[in-house]
């Protein structure tokens, strides 16, 4: 889980870098349920918010300038 505070210090180039690796790691996890059983079914919810987290620092990012 990435805290707000952490990811508000890290520049937008960065923060659609990690907004793509989440995405990737979520679209491997969900591939992933699809063939086998998943050990810890609340990592789709940990990446979901992960995901939203980054989506709305970057927008906060963007329209400040």
């Amino acid at each position: 889980m990435m805290h707000a505070t952490d990811l508000r210090e890290l520049t937008v180039e960065q923060l659609e870098a990690k907004l793509a690796e989440v995405q990737e790691e979520r679209f491997k996890l969900r591939f992933r349920s699809a063939t086998e059983s998943i050990e810890n079914p609340m990592q789709f919810r940990t990446l979901r918010r992960d995901v939203a987290r980054i989506r709305t620092i970057l927008g906060e990012k963007h329209r400040q300038g």
